[in-house]
């Protein structure tokens, strides 16, 4: 059945008249659209003589000028711009006509942009910039060109990856070189290794000390590739460091050594390579501890607890001690660390298993002859420090091999609950060891 126009009631007449025009406008925006991913000179030009905008879009913003850009239709492109199109527009994700050209490699249009006044170093809404786009994706040319014309390299995402780190990740190794090449400032090549390190990269880390030969290049905090793969227990990377000169007891900012890192992380492996290799067994850290944390980005600090406040003269036993890593511990003293060994307020690997409660740890020292009563700078011994940390598994051990309970600290704080002033913490061990009794204290800490 037709429908007769002159029949329909004004208001219907008009509704209809609205539909068809946004459904002809559609029609038209999107095929104008098609025809600039076609590079279709003519149809672009016939459609814009008829009206369309050209700054029309998709749904996720693509205009003409990003979908010509992407198909590397030169002169299209030119033919765009020419006629007003906005050389920076972006897309939703705020890509602009130099992202997407780069993204797909097409040299020409990304040289044709950038003459046109393009922003080379504009970012995306995740801080994507062209030459990002170009590295990831292994467009060597347009990285080039793109370094030539102020690119820079040292711009990251927001995950905090620059150019050369995503190249690294994606193995493109001439990619890696050239921009090893421009990067004279050498604000770029450092974190580059750490990178390889942390993913154990061997041939990525090869590569990078074929360019550059410092195996120790060091990151703001002061740390080397080293002590990163240390931390992730990298031995195959941290094998190559070490065989192209890398320094086995390098101390970064605190005296913290690779073994100190390994230690405290527990990879037991990279200390077994590290003590091979010469590490110091008894190395001392310095005021102040702090250990990489290597997440999206190499900056991040995790601060070392171990006994507040932070103490000094920390050796990789100590570390061991406190992460509860039984292997570790058990590897440092069977390649003769000092069972003893003191920081610099006389704090032993046993204080710092008694102020974790560490059991194992613990016994292990203590079957090692670690002493039961060694005194820190104030006088604590391990059971003071247990019984303050109300640790009652370990305080029974200690006493069993032979901790004082009659051992008296600088300010007369017997093995008491120094917290609430009572005997609590000390009551279950007297309770199993009737011939000593805990001292009062005139004093509590």
């Amino acid at each position: 059945m037709k429908l007769k126009i002159e029949s329909m009631p004004l208001f219907l007449f008009l509704i209809l008249s609205l539909f068809m025009s946004s459904s002809l406008q559609s029609d038209s925006n999107t095929s104008f659209l098609r025809a600039a991913r076609a590079g279709n000179i003519d149809k672009v030009l016939e459609f814009l003589k008829n009206g369309v905008d050209i700054s029309t879009c998709n749904q996720n913003g693509l205009n003409a000028l990003h979908l010509a850009a992407k198909e590397g239709h030169k002169d299209l492109v030119e033919e765009l711009l020419q006629r007003g199109a906005p050389v920076d527009s972006s897309t939703k994700k705020g890509n602009t006509a130099l992202h997407i050209a780069s993204l797909a490699g097409q040299k020409e249009v990304v040289r044709l942009l950038v003459n046109r006044g393009a922003d080379v170093n504009s970012q995306s809404q995740n801080g994507f910039t062209p030459l990002y786009m170009a590295a990831q994706e292994n467009h060597l040319e347009v990285v080039r060109y793109l370094l030539e014309n102020e690119g820079n390299q040292s711009i990251a995402t927001e995950d905090g990856f620059t150019p050369l780190a995503i190249a690294l990740q994606q193995g493109h190794n001439s990619v890696v070189s050239l921009l090893l090449e421009h990067d004279t400032k050498g604000k770029v090549r450092l974190p580059a290794l750490h990178i390889a390190a942390r993913k154990d990269d061997t041939k990525s880390a090869a590569l990078l000390l074929q360019n550059d030969h410092n195996a120790d290049v060091q990151s703001k905090s002061g740390f080397t590739p080293l002590h990163i793969a240390a931390h992730y227990g990298n031995v195959n990377v941290s094998t190559l460091l070490l065989n192209r000169g890398a320094a086995v007891d390098f101390t970064a900012r605190n005296g913290i050594t690779p073994l100190h890192v390994a230690s405290k992380r527990g990879n037991t492996n990279m200390v077994a390579l590290l003590l091979d290799r010469g590490g110091q067994i008894d190395a001392k850290t310095r005021p102040t501890i702090f250990l990489i944390c290597v997440t999206a980005s190499f900056n991040a600090l995790l601060f070392l607890t171990i006994i507040h406040p932070i103490q000094n003269g920390l050796s990789p036993l100590h570390m061991s001690a406190q992460g509860d890593h039984i292997e570790c511990v058990k590897l440092l003293l069977q390649h003769k660390a000092p069972v003893d060994d003191v920081t610099l307020d006389y704090l032993t690997a046993l204080h710092v298993a008694a102020h974790c409660g560490h059991y194992r740890v613990t016994k292990l020292l203590l079957d090692k002859k670690a002493n039961p009563n060694a005194r820190a700078l104030n006088g604590f011994t391990p059971l003071h420090i247990a019984c303050k940390k109300n640790r009652v598994k370990v305080m029974e051990l200690l006493v069993k091999y032979g901790a004082s309970i009659q051992a008296i600290t600088e300010v007369r704080t017997a093995c008491v609950n120094t917290i609430h002033g009572s005997f609590s913490h000390c009551s279950h061990t007297a309770a199993h060891h009737p011939e000593s009794l805990c001292l009062p204290s005139s004093s509590l800490v």
